[in-house]
């Protein structure tokens, strides 16, 4: 289904991260998942187009190829049911891209058309503990799931970040469990590609059920799942890892490959 929210307001969480926060009877009809890593498709309109929003999504489509809406999907931060308020955070490199410049500029009054939402992973409370691990296009999702696990049981947490100056507040990222937050900065790290993959590395590895949820930059996901399959013992089919974006690659060039690489990763172990 279609919606589309009105910004109320925006938030510069970090220099990389910042948060739009939505509402307007554009989003009257969003109908919020029990998912953690609920996303929407967010429809970003180019600059020349001779629309607005909202718009009819598959008119649109059907236009001219550079006035076509840009999809993009986002991970939801924050919904609020009785306020009928959306928050979703945004990673920005400056004004690369659709969706991040767009974000950079918003103002209240801007509309921002999206599906869904829609999502396939929320903490299993039967497990014995939870390993979350990601980069800034994770930390939503994953900040949504450390709430939902259940009081006291152990949740490892790593984060890469560029440095510290991008860490958030731990108080915005509240949780119940049996928290293990480590922050990782790519700009010390001789190798920072492989801080992911490492951190998991020097994990004293607990007893019992570890429920996994793993996003981020594609090779270091890769990486990751191998070490995960491969020498800790984890069914790949009761975990949640996917790459969300990949070094080197535009938006564009990172979806016409990514079915493709998500075969072959599904493949190497």
């Amino acid at each position: 289904m279609a919606n589309y929210g009105t910004v109320e307001s925006t938030q510069r969480l970090s220099p990389s991260m910042m948060r739009v926060v939505f509402g307007g009877p554009g989003l009257d009809d969003f109908a919020a998942t029990d998912r953690t890593d609920q996303y929407v498709n967010a429809l970003f309109i180019p600059d020349d187009a001779p629309y607005g929003v909202p718009f009819e999504v598959h008119e649109a489509r059907a236009a001219e190829p550079e006035h076509r809406p840009r999809g993009r999907r986002y991970t939801v931060r924050d919904w609020d049911d009785s306020s009928r308020r959306l928050t979703i955070d945004f990673v920005v490199h400056g004004d690369v891209g659709y969706a991040g410049r767009w974000a950079q500029h918003a103002q209240p009054g801007d509309r921002l058309q999206m599906i869904g939402p829609s999502g396939g992973y929320r903490p299993n409370a039967e497990a014995d503990w939870f390993l979350f691990v990601g980069d800034e296009s994770a930390l939503p999702g994953i900040a949504a799931s450390m709430r939902a696990v259940p009081t006291g049981k152990p949740c490892v947490v790593r984060l890469v970040v560029d440095g510290p100056d991008h860490e958030h507040d731990p108080a915005s990222m509240p949780t119940d469990a049996d928290l293990d937050l480590a922050w990782l900065h790519r700009r010390s790290s001789p190798s920072p590609e492989q801080l992911m993959v490492e951190s998991v590395r020097a994990l004293d590895w607990p007893d019992g059920r570890v429920d996994v949820f793993v996003h981020g930059e594609a090779g270091e996901v890769r990486a990751l799942r191998r070490h995960l399959v491969a020498d800790r013992g984890v069914d790949p089919a009761a975990a949640s890892i996917s790459p969300y974006w990949r070094r080197d690659h535009t938006d564009e060039a990172w979806r016409a490959i990514k079915k493709q690489w998500i075969a072959d990763q599904a493949n190497d172990v």
